[in-house]
């Protein structure tokens, strides 16, 4: 929805602020401009990235949708799924979660938190490195180095998008320039024609300039910080994961355990010690 909003935002503040001041808006009016700046903004696109590139571009946004509604109380399910979790672990031995984990669609403790139940990329971190715990062959050291890997390659993967964007977004403004000189050399070829004739195609030559400045900086690049953005914000849901994770292999009790997680999380969402006590405790009750 901020998307949408800034856009709108940045849309009304330059047209609006231009026609306030007594600007026609006529003029800026140059399909072919777009045709041309678009144009080699896609071609260079296509042209700076490879297949794979392409395609993780294409597909970020339904990837990191699910993170624009990560909120205190998504962290707080993702903590008290981890807590049952643990505690069902602990309780009744280590296979107890294995139809869980293997099912979650099946799974009571999944059922009652949707949001993670919906949530793929949580889904499987949990799932994944839960089922490793189980088999009891992986010392807290090892699989702590393995989930670091699997962070840093989701991030990698995250960057790669937000970098294709942003290049393009910086090359904006000099296809723009191109449009504008192409403008006026079709202007200054047809010097005959009278002043004020020449006057309206240099200003539509100049448009070009003005859509690419606008298109780079006031749509694409903030486009692509917004994918940045998101991706960190799904790393970090893993770091949350990874520390609980850990922090049970060490042999703490699934009440201190999120407790970990909690303290990972950005401060803006961080719950509070005591609102993720009271949430733990009504799972837990839950639980039994």
């Amino acid at each position: 929805m901020l998307v949408p909003l800034g856009f709108i935002i940045v849309i009304a503040s330059v047209f609006g602020g231009y026609a306030l001041a007594g600007g026609s808006l006529g003029p800026l009016f140059q399909p072919l401009e777009f045709v041309i700046i678009g144009g080699a903004g896609l071609g260079a696109f296509i042209a700076a990235n490879n297949g794979k590139a392409i395609k993780a571009t294409l597909k970020m946004a339904k990837r990191v949708k699910p993170s624009t509604k990560y909120t205190n109380e998504t962290y707080l399910e993702l903590l008290a799924v981890i807590y049952k979790l643990l505690n069902k672990m602990r309780r009744d031995g280590m296979l107890a979660v294995e139809r869980d984990i293997e099912n979650p669609t099946e799974s009571a403790i999944f059922s009652e938190h949707p949001d993670v139940l919906e949530d793929e990329m949580m889904l499987n971190f949990i799932s994944d490195y839960l089922r490793l715990m189980i088999s009891g062959n992986m010392n807290p050291q090892e699989l702590d180095e393995l989930m670091l890997h699997e962070i840093e390659t989701f991030e990698a993967e995250g960057e790669i998008p937000a970098d294709a964007l942003s290049k393009v977004g910086d090359a904006m403004p000099a296809f723009g320039i191109v449009a504008a000189v192409l403008g006026v050399v079709r202007a200054l070829s047809t010097a005959d024609v009278p002043p004020d004739v020449m006057g309206n195609m240099i200003a539509h030559a100049l448009v070009g300039t003005f859509l690419g400045i606008l298109l780079g900086y006031g749509f694409i690049n903030p486009l692509a910080s917004r994918v940045e953005r998101q991706v960190q914000e799904m790393s970090k849901t893993l770091q949350v994961i990874r520390v609980t994770l850990l922090a049970s292999m060490h042999g703490y009790a699934p009440q201190l355990a999120v407790e970990f997680g909690r303290k990972a999380l950005f401060s803006e969402e961080r719950p509070s010690f005591n609102e993720l006590e009271d949430y733990v405790r009504g799972a837990k009750s839950d639980a039994s």
